[in-house]
């Protein structure tokens, strides 16, 4: 039986901004959040909730993304100070929170609607803006704007 080789080549690429720079992403819409959370979802290949803030600056331009906690099937921690931490050590004006429901129903649980409030607030004494919170439902196409549903 003749043995078959294969030959692998990887190549990786480091993109590098110019300091001062903005980033070309601009999160403006919930339809452009939504875009940015599919993007975050397709690097996890699991069936667990994951909760990320993303920084922005002062224009609305994207500065980085951060997965704050990576959960169960139906629950994930989230606790303030991993939050708003990064935001503020990196000088973020503004945050949008994403989630996803691995059930791929969207719709807002009491607790995540809590959570929205206890960090707006949390966010408000530290001067900074929480935008949106969008949770995207897997595999269902389906989102939730808190910004669109007047809960923020």
């Amino acid at each position: 039986m003749g043995t078959k080789r294969y030959r692998l080549k990887i190549a990786t690429w480091t993109v590098v901004r110019e300091v001062g720079q903005p980033s070309p992403r601009r999160l403006d819409s919930p339809e452009a959040v939504v875009e940015l959370a599919r993007d975050l979802l397709r690097d996890q290949d699991d069936d667990k909730e994951h909760f990320w803030v993303v920084l922005l600056n002062a224009k609305n331009h994207y500065l980085m993304a951060h997965l704050v906690s990576t959960g169960t099937q139906s629950a994930t921690l989230v606790q303030p100070r991993e939050v708003l931490g990064p935001a503020l050590r990196e000088g973020a004006a503004a945050l949008v929170l994403i989630h996803n429901h691995p059930s791929g129903d969207p719709a807002p649980s009491r607790e995540d609607m809590r959570l929205t409030r206890q960090l707006v607030d949390a966010a408000q004494l530290v001067d900074l803006k929480i935008h949106d919170h969008v949770i995207v439902g897997n595999g269902s196409g389906a989102w939730v704007s808190f910004a669109t549903r007047g809960l923020m």
